[in-house]
């Protein structure tokens, strides 16, 4: 029943929709130059910000691994080490948590308690450990 609704309704839509005449419709050919040239300067400038924002946003990528805490690394490390938090903070990719979550957490923990003993080794500069896409960060 809910067909033959749909298909009476969609009928009397076309035939409704049908009566319309299309020469009523004007194409200005002005206004549609004026907003493709619109348009283009728009797409222009929006490139200009583009490329300023990718050249402060290599800094500020800089600035984010020393942003990063060890103090912050280990405690993780220590307290939800098994679940691989420590790597999420350190910006590591999402496979590497869930490798830790699978192994139940690096191999019943080895891996986190050497993750621990390393970040906690290399307190002073933990810069190559920041983003590493390895399991092992070591």
């Amino acid at each position: 029943m809910k067909k033959f609704l749909f298909v009476v309704a969609f009928i009397c839509t076309m035939f409704t929709f049908s009566n319309v005449e299309a020469s009523n419709y004007q194409v200005n050919d002005a206004k549609i130059d004026v907003l493709f040239e619109k348009a283009s300067t728009t797409i222009m400038m929006n490139l200009n910000e583009m490329s300023s924002d990718m050249m402060t946003s290599s800094t500020t990528l800089n600035s984010s691994v020393k942003s990063k805490s060890p103090m912050a690394a280990i405690l993780l490390d220590f307290f939800l080490g098994a679940l691989g938090v420590h790597r999420f903070y350190l910006g590591t990719k999402v496979m590497t948590g869930i490798g830790y979550i699978l192994t139940c957490g690096g191999v019943f923990g080895l891996i986190p308690l050497v993750d621990l003993i390393v970040l906690a080794v290399n307190y002073d500069d933990i810069s190559q450990f920041v983003d590493n896409p390895k399991f092992f960060m070591w």
